[in-house]
């Protein structure tokens, strides 16, 4: 297994593309701290899942966009299951709104959820590991829409081209510390975010029809995708940025 042994943290973790990565990570090995914004069934789930696999799970309520709350996640994880290995930024939100009616507060919520709330992660996160003088991995989740034009993302495509050049600067500054960073950037997953596409026949019929596999795809392939950059089978990789897909920038 190739997380075996290590502790990640997962932001995000109570549906969709974060409990993907979750389960991935158990299944491999990992100890997880779980966080999401709000308490869920999904995340008290999730975290039985994991107990069930054989591994430790803490679940932690936090808002990542709050320096207070990215530093109570960092605390608890130290404290109940000891140093983290590998951080995943996956905590996110999308809203569609026209260029035109975008507001100041619209703006803002997107990019201190989507973009402030990496870095502070990873700032936390980068000190720690640090003091601790150990090695690292982080994974920062971004979005096709890095790549990608669709309307009403003003505010969030740019939110999430903007974490692939955190990421680069951070990995250029942390390697000297052993310290990887990259990111991911998921193309249509079957989640909760966009059942509403997946759910109109003509939308879905309309996005597909622009990825080579001819389909979405499924949470824990991302979660696949993650596992493998955080493992030492990636150790000389940092600074990247993946679009896992399915060929739907490229086509």
């Amino acid at each position: 297994m190739k997380l075996q042994g290590k502790i990640a943290v997962v932001t995000g973790a109570g549906q969709g593309i974060g409990r993907g990565i979750a389960e991935i990570f158990a299944e491999q090995g990992a100890d997880l701290i779980l966080n999401d914004v709000v308490p869920s069934k999904g995340l008290e789930e999730l975290g039985d899942w994991i107990r069930g696999k054989g591994r430790r799970a803490v679940t932690v309520l936090g808002d990542v966009s709050l320096r207070s709350d990215v530093e109570q996640i960092f605390d608890r994880g130290w404290a109940d299951l000891g140093p983290v290995d590998i951080l995943v930024n996956n905590a996110g939100i999308e809203t569609i709104i026209p260029f035109l009616d975008l507001t100041d507060e619209q703006w803002q919520k997107v990019m201190d959820t989507n973009l402030k709330s990496q870095w502070m992660s990873c700032q936390s996160f980068c000190k720690r590991v640090i003091a601790d003088s150990r090695k690292a991995s982080i994974v920062n989740i971004g979005s096709i829409q890095a790549a990608r034009v669709l309307p009403g993302r003003t505010h969030y495509a740019p939110s999430k081209l903007a974490v692939e050049a955190l990421t680069r600067n951070i990995s250029a500054e942390m390697g000297s510390h052993g310290i990887r960073v990259n990111c991911v950037h998921p193309g249509l997953i079957d989640t909760p975010m966009i059942s509403w596409v997946l759910e109109s026949p003509n939308l879905r019929s309309q996005v597909v029809g622009q990825i080579s596999l001819g389909r979405p795809g499924l949470p824990r392939e991302i979660g696949s995708v993650v596992a493998f950059l955080a493992s030492e089978e990636a150790a000389y990789v940092t600074g990247q940025s993946l679009f896992a897909d399915g060929g739907w920038v490229g086509k």
